[in-house]
């Protein structure tokens, strides 16, 4: 498991995502997990399940760098969130298969309102979920879009971190 920790937060500083380590002294909805003016705030004692780092990493990953800087504490049910849950499950998906990570890690049973098998199954079957959405923001392409551009096709990513927010 430390091993899987280390290789996260690695992968975590070559693609840009701000993270601390330190205690949370408050209740927050992933257990020692929050985010902070875009910091991924990790509380390793209170940590459950390690895979939550690459979903909560996802959110802010998958926002516009003004987004991304102001995002703190729980997320609020809003349209943009929303759509942000969605691209974050298919960032994190495609976080598992770059890092060579079993999905299970990500998407375990106790998180995704008991979904996670089924979230698992869908990727399996090359049913991708948020793909249009980080396709929108240059992130990924398509197995058609790829084609075109001459380019590898989701679960590959063409960015790892939103850089603009699109018109």
């Amino acid at each position: 498991m430390q091993h899987l920790f280390s290789k996260i937060l690695v992968f975590l500083d070559e693609i840009g995502i701000r993270y601390v380590l330190e205690p949370i002294l408050e209740d927050t909805f992933l257990p020692g997990l929050k985010l902070s003016s875009g910091t991924l705030v990790i509380d390793r004692e209170k940590l459950l399940y390690p895979g939550d780092i690459l979903h909560e990493a996802g959110h802010l990953a998958c926002m516009p760098p003004a987004i991304r800087n102001e995002m703190s504490d729980n997320l609020e049910s809003s349209d943009l969130h929303q759509g942000g849950e969605l691209m974050a499950i298919g960032w994190s998906y495609a976080a598992c298969i770059y890092l060579g990570i079993e999905a299970t890690f990500v998407f375990h049973e106790h998180g995704y309102k008991n979904g996670s098998k089924s979230i698992i199954e869908n990727f399996n079957e090359g049913r991708f979920i948020g793909i249009p959405m980080l396709q929108w923001l240059g992130m990924t392409y398509d197995e058609n879009q790829a084609k075109i551009h001459g380019l590898n096709p989701y679960p590959v990513m063409q960015k790892w971190l939103c850089t603009h927010r699109p018109e």
